[in-house]
């Protein structure tokens, strides 16, 4: 091999090189637009069947039955905005006057009654806490002079969000009237012997996961249905509001309901801080356990394997496996997209690798 030839093959890999960090220094620039369009696409996805049954069933033209099925969904969006809005600006309007010393004072109060109900000083406890290296009373070093801060960038924080969800919708727009748009942009980068297994994975794809989205918005909405009910029994103030938050945070599989649960005790006990511990706030929180608790035996037993069954087609511990392995490297973002993200391998390795005896293990519910 002559030095020339060395030369060259070390140019070569150099530039290839060079062009990947280029590649992915791009996409890490434009990262923002990426989201966009993966946003994009599931909205796409939840509102096709919408699309499609205005075409087939009520005979819409394509556009028509587009715009009908945005509308639609801007106005869930806009309900969304309408019910949380209120309720932000009350907050922010009550915070802005807030006395820290005061809430700093509830809050101590509080921790003392817990402390006193089950049989213990707060003597006792502070001694536990500076036997075990943690001697600063957490409740009375509680520094809440960040709350004005977090109130002051709430309108960039809305400006953005605005900016972003403008962005998602238009491209949805064009993306549920123009179903093969995406797929022929993505065909540019498949060569043509592949194209026709591409065509088959890319349809499979949007059946398994449009079923998948709207049956995760039913799980969503059964939760939400549980909680909301719980609350106005208990007696909860913005219990619509709560309950959807915390129904909300079960698109995060199995962290999600935990952080979930611990959000809407603490809601619970925080919005009855004047009351008396053991005859209000214990009982109170006591119904809201036990609603949380029915409500997840609800969707772990009958909504969570309807829809993995019926949508995906893979085995709940298949499930489990993939949700923990993707939350390991790369954390609440990977334990959301793992299933849809595994389904749509799981169709792209049946279509290309179909003789493959493992695949065909793997894939035959599909």
């Amino acid at each position: 091999m002559t030095p020339t030839i060395i030369s060259k093959g070390i140019l070569r890999a150099v530039g290839i090189i060079a062009g990947i960090l280029l590649l992915l220094y791009f996409l890490y620039e434009i990262r923002s637009v990426i989201a966009y369009i993966a946003l994009a696409v599931v909205v796409a996805l939840i509102g096709r069947p919408m699309t499609l049954f205005l075409r087939s069933r009520l005979k819409f033209p394509n556009t028509l039955a587009v715009v009908v099925t945005m509308l639609f969904m801007v106005s869930i969006v806009a309900g969304i905005i309408a019910l949380f809005v209120p309720l932000i600006t009350e907050q922010s309007r009550n915070l802005s006057l807030l006395n820290i010393d005061e809430l700093q004072r509830s809050l101590n109060q509080l921790y003392r009654e817990v402390i006193q109900y089950f049989g213990a000083s707060t003597e006792e406890v502070n001694e536990l806490l500076r036997e075990s290296a943690l001697d600063q009373n957490v409740l009375d070093g509680l520094d809440l002079g960040f709350i004005p801060n977090i109130l002051n960038s709430f309108v960039n924080i809305l400006s953005s969000v605005s900016i972003g969800l403008f962005s998602v919708l238009f491209i949805s727009f064009f993306f549920l009237r123009d179903s093969k748009l995406f797929q022929r942009g993505l065909l540019v980068f498949i060569p043509q012997t592949k194209e026709s297994n591409t065509v088959k994975s890319i349809d499979k794809i949007n059946n398994l996961l449009s079923r998948y989205f709207i049956g995760l918005l039913i799980q969503i909405l059964i939760l939400f249905t549980i909680y909301v009910i719980v609350l106005l029994l208990v007696g909860i103030e913005n219990a619509v509001v709560i309950a959807f938050l915390c129904a909300l945070f079960n698109i995060i599989p199995y962290v999600g309901p935990i952080i979930g649960g611990v959000l809407m005790l603490f809601l619970t006990m925080t919005s009855n801080l004047d009351a008396d511990f053991s005859t209000v706030i214990l009982p109170k929180a006591g119904y809201v356990m036990i609603g949380i608790i029915v409500g997840q035996l609800v969707d772990n037993f009958f909504s969570q394997p309807f829809i993995f069954s019926n949508s995906v087609k893979s085995h709940p511990l298949e499930i489990f496996l993939i949700i923990i392995v993707a939350g390991l490297l790369f954390g609440v973002v990977g334990m959301i997209i793992a299933v849809p993200g595994y389904t749509a391998i799981k169709v792209i390795l049946k279509e290309f690798l179909s003789e493959n005896e493992m695949v065909k293990r793997l894939t035959k519910n599909l």
